[in-house]
């Protein structure tokens, strides 16, 4: 069998179901037949052909076999007794040097193994067997040889060599990164669910530790695998502290006021130490310490990703996107309001390491969360997102990065066009924030910056003029009537040179940021007859029209 095939078949063994069939009895019973068909199939032949006279009066195989003279058995058991402390020698030799492996990479991995039921059960086995066999090996007398007990210690030495195989594929298991990171969860969540509503104040604080420590340990993981670049393992543990945040939101209502104090032991944490007096009382009004917890090690893990490993920034965006959606779904503002402020913090570290790609792909995460507030009906942080938005767009116009404007652009005016088709109150305010957005490019020299937010707002405005709102229409030509004629006739021929909304290129988004489709491109043609210095001898008299009227 080639190493990957024995591999693959171990971890096939290992994969068990709930009840352990096939990860442990299939496997230890297929191989003990074989054994056992195999010695037996043999021994009955030699018994009835080869085997020569001297039965003892035994008639059949079995009993000839269950004899057990006292002449030769003693030998027998003493070798018994040595293979199982043989056996366990080396499992302890491979598991240890496995653990210590992974302990060197992954925080708690020790301490995980020696407190796993299974272990702890394998190896205790191991040395009930070997002292079994002791005991055994001194039972046996000239007169009298205990039949019964010696083929249980047989039994138990084939046990012993049969469990290595599953053993050892459950260990590779066990210290698989994926299921690492699994457990690391789970027993967070475990801890959590066992004793955060507990009436000691020492529990909870332990609790607290417990919980923060799985959160510390799953970044470490993540460190690891960002230094090693290995995006697979520090995907799952990203998505782990995410799993962990979105589950524990859902709990969180009917957790006790407690739990939402700083205890004792998490106090003495160098975040929690870190934080000004005042903000560690706003965590505590806001019952969002756990929260906050996590997302700051996404921070951590954000910034260090930055030069290295920049799809890890982007899940950390998706996931931070998740832990808003679920903190929306159980209306739970205050977490909201924080997952926007990282947010926030992620487009600044990504601005100020002027990494043009990260931020196009987390303000793409960022438009997504803001949509999805708007559909909760949550205009009012909607609005608040959008001003931050706006302010990132005038950042990145200064600091020279005039895509990240423009996609600043495109992405208030994706969800001015949203607030429109849901119908939110705060659809005017939100046109506001969009039409300052150009404020701080105005006058300045950097002309593409502009070019790419007045796309977005004609965008906006050809939308708007196709479900026949033209108040908010004017507002925009209000907004740019004072534009060169020639930077409006670029924009006009540019939007209309587009005829598919695929982009050359693959990206997230799955759309061309200039694609309009064809009832918003006529729209466009009659927002641009409103422009009197613009070529209008491309539009019907009727178009003229509707520019007079404006």
């Amino acid at each position: 069998m080639t190493a990957p095939r024995a591999s693959a078949t171990l971890r096939g063994m290992a994969t068990s179901d709930s009840d352990g069939t096939r990860g442990w009895i299939a496997p230890v019973a297929t191989m003990g037949s074989v054994a056992l068909l195999t010695f037996g199939g043999l021994f009955i032949f030699d018994h009835f052909v080869t085997g020569g006279p001297g039965g003892g009066g035994a008639t059949d195989p079995l009993a000839r076999y269950l004899r057990f003279d006292q002449d030769h058995i003693t030998d027998a058991v003493s070798a018994l007794g040595a293979m199982t402390a043989g056996v366990l020698g080396i499992v302890i030799t491979v598991v240890s040097l496995l653990v210590q492996l992974s302990a060197g990479r992954y925080a708690g991995v020790a301490r995980m193994f020696v407190r796993d039921r299974i272990n702890i059960g394998v190896m205790g086995y191991y040395v009930v067997a070997c002292s079994f066999g002791v005991l055994v090996s001194l039972s046996i007398q000239a007169d009298f040889v205990p039949r019964t007990t010696v083929l249980a210690m047989v039994l138990a030495t084939m046990l012993a060599l049969l469990l290595m195989a599953p053993y050892f594929a459950y260990v590779f298991s066990f210290l698989e990164p994926a299921n690492i990171t699994a457990r690391v969860r789970e027993e967070a969540l475990d801890a959590f669910e066992s004793g955060a509503g507990a009436a000691a104040p020492e529990l909870v604080d332990r609790t607290q530790a417990r919980v923060l420590q799985s959160l510390e340990e799953l970044t470490d993981i993540v460190a690891n695998s960002i230094e090693g670049k290995d995006k697979i393992i520090a995907s799952g543990a990203v998505d782990a502290i995410k799993d962990f945040t979105v589950t524990y939101l859902a709990r969180k209502a009917s957790t006790p006021p407690r739990w939402f104090d700083f205890g004792e032991q998490i106090r003495l944490n160098p975040d929690v130490v870190a934080l000004d007096p005042e903000a560690r009382d706003e965590l505590v009004a806001r019952r969002t310490w756990v929260e906050w917890k996590a997302m700051r090690q996404f921070l951590g893990l954000y910034s260090e990703a930055l030069a290295t490993m920049p799809d890890i920034n982007h899940l950390i965006a998706i996931d931070t996107r998740y832990i808003a959606e679920a903190a929306t779904e159980q209306r739970d503002e205050e977490a909201i309001l924080l997952t926007l402020r990282y947010m926030n913090s992620y487009l600044r570290a990504t601005l100020n390491a002027r990494n043009v790609r990260t931020a196009f792909n987390v303000l793409n995460q960022y438009r997504q969360l803001v949509l999805g507030l708007m559909k909760a009906g949550r205009g009012s942080l909607a609005f608040a997102a959008m001003q931050h938005l706006r302010y990132y767009g005038h950042v990145s116009y200064d600091m020279k990065l005039p895509f990240v404007t423009e996609t600043v652009a495109y992405d208030m005016g994706a969800l001015c066009e949203a607030a429109h088709e849901l119908g939110l109150a705060e659809e005017d305010a939100l046109l506001d924030e969009f039409l300052e957005l150009d404020r701080a490019t105005k006058g300045r020299a950097e002309e593409q910056s502009l070019k790419g937010v007045r796309k977005a707002q004609i965008k906006l405005a050809a939308y708007l003029l196709s479900v026949d709102d033209r108040e908010r229409a004017r507002r925009i030509y209000h907004d740019m009537e004072a534009d060169p004629d020639e930077r409006l006739l670029g924009i006009r021929d540019e939007l209309m040179r587009v005829e598919t909304k695929d982009f050359w290129e693959i990206i997230d988004r799955g759309r061309n940021f200039d694609y309009l489709p064809p009832d918003q491109k006529a729209a466009m043609q009659r927002f641009f007859a409103w422009f009197r210095g613009v070529d209008s001898a491309a539009h019907s008299p009727d178009e003229a029209r509707v520019g007079e009227d404006a």
